[in-house]
Formats: C-alpha cells, structure tokens, sequence
C-alpha cells in the first residue's frame, strides 16, 4: 500500500515521460552522457584555451577556482555547456527537444515562482528570528553597491548553473532511467548517487568530503522528489537557485567560488572542524526549503 501511494503521488512525473518513454533503450542513456560529456570537456578546453591566452602565465589556472567576480561569472556560465550537451543528446537519441526535459514552460514557470517566494519568506523568518549570533564574524568581500551593481548579472549565471545541473540529472538521467524502470529506487537513487559523486572532493574540504558528498546526495534526492510530485523541473531548480544563490552571492567560503560574494566565512573549506557546525545547519535549512517547496505546490 505504501508503495502505491509513492507512486500516486509521482502520477504527475508522467507528464516528462510520455516522449522518453518512446526511446527508452539504455544504449541511448549512455550514448547521451557520452555526448554531453564531449561536449562539456571540448568547450571547456577551447574556454580554458582563450583565457589562458588572455591572461598572465600562471593566472588561467586560479581563474576556474572564481576568486574574482569576473572569473566566477565565467565558471558559472559556463555550466550552459552542460545544458547543450543535454540539448543535443536528447534531440539525437531520444528525438525530443530540451523543452520536454523541463516540462511545459508556463507551469514550470509558475511552478519555479511559487516555490521561489516561499523560500524568500522563509529565509525572511530564518534571519529574523533567534539566534542572532551566527559564530565568528563574517568578513566582506564586494562593497555593496558593487554588489548589487553585479547582482543581476550574478543572478543570470548562479541560474545558468543551477539549471544546467537540473536539466542533465533531474531531467535527462532521471527520466531516461524512469522511461526504463519503474522503480524510484532507481530513477531517483541513481542520479543522486552521481551528483553526491560530483561533490565528493577530499582534496579540498578535507574531513568534510564525505559529509558533503552526503548533503549532496540527500540534496539530489529531495529535488528528485519535486521533480516527480510536480511534472517540471521548476521548483528543483528554484530550490537549486536558491541554495546556490546563498552560498555563492551572499555568504560563501574565501577559497573556492567566491568572487561574487557579499560576505565570506572567517575560514577556508579546508577547516574541517571550523565548517562542519555550518555544514549541519545547512542539513537542516535543506530539509526545511524541501518541506516548503512541498507545501507551495499545494496551494
């Protein structure tokens, strides 16, 4: 019985299957990641190429870690390739186009909105109410009325990214392995475990690594979950916009993306013990943002 109302309530995740469903062959899955994966690494290099041409030997490669508000607007946006590759996958295995991935554009318009607001409100209530000491001081980055000057141009990219990130494992894997197999185990699990995969980075977070990699794949989960109760892509990715719009342009870690933040951390990714109080606090905001979305889709 449980399992049939998991079901019922994915019923309207149909609605992004109906054109995968005519294409459902795994070879054409794998051959799709392939080709985004091409795609990704070859634009990519020929990015890398002409800012390594344009700067100073030496500077290219601390450019992708977005120190600077330039460079952080170029690493973001450059997240549109992984949205072509998708594009282009789709089209050519499964001869549908990239607005099927999404959903009707209208209702994941609307659907991306209404959990937007919400979200808003709730981090409203979250700054304003106790407790008001949030550990060691926050030191400033961009003078505000820089900012705000880069805001919509930060807004554009921070939603390029998370977009991008949606559209390949909320979208494209998700519904080519849902096309295939009934289970959500897998449709949903799969993903997940991919984009946890994605964050797994030891080298940087240290001790951390795995407690990220975990976010991540509670993180996947939950917006798999959205995806399927509301047919569009639309509120994962206003979850997604809004995590990332937090982490990256409000207050971010000084290390690694961080050039378009208003406010950085007193300390690095590397500070496992420094990081992990905040680490858990965002646990907690992540399953209070899903449980909101929830509740914006019912109204």
């Amino acid at each position: 019985m449980r399992v049939r109302k998991s079901y019922d309530a994915y019923r309207s995740h149909e609605n992004l299957l109906s054109d995968a469903r005519r294409y459902p062959d795994l070879w054409r899955l794998f051959a799709g990641l392939a080709l985004v994966s091409v795609v990704v690494v070859a634009l990519n290099a020929i990015l890398f190429a002409i800012i390594a041409n344009l700067t100073t030997p030496g500077s290219a490669a601390g450019f992708l870690t977005g120190a600077s508000p330039l460079a952080l607007l170029i690493v973001l946006s450059s997240f549109l390739f992984a949205t072509l590759g998708v594009a282009l996958s789709a089209r050519l295995f499964q001869h549908r186009s990239l607005a099927s991935v999404i959903g009707g554009q209208s209702l994941a318009i609307r659907q991306f909105w209404r959990v937007f607001r919400a979200l808003l409100l709730l981090s409203v209530a979250v700054f304003a109410l106790p407790p008001y000491n949030l550990g060691a001081p926050l030191v400033a980055n961009l003078p505000l009325a820089r900012w705000l000057l880069l805001l919509p141009l930060s807004i554009v990219a921070v939603l390029i990214q998370t977009s991008a990130e949606e559209i390949l494992f909320r979208g494209y894997l998700q519904q080519s392995l849902a096309a295939r197999f009934r289970s959500p185990l897998i449709w949903i699990g799969l993903p997940s475990i991919l984009f946890a995969a994605g964050h797994y980075n030891p080298a940087t977070v240290g001790d951390n690594a795995l407690l990220i990699a975990i976010w991540a794949l509670t993180f996947g989960i939950l917006t798999a979950d959205l995806t399927a109760r509301a047919g569009t892509l639309g509120p994962a990715i206003a979850l997604h916009f809004f995590n990332n719009f937090m982490a990256l342009l409000v207050i971010s870690l000084p290390d690694s993306l961080s050039g378009l933040a208003l406010y950085h951390l007193p300390y690095q990714a590397s500070d496992s013990d420094a990081l992990r109080p905040w680490l858990l606090v965002d646990f907690a905001l992540m399953i209070v943002g899903w449980l909101t979305a929830r509740l914006a889709l019912r109204r």
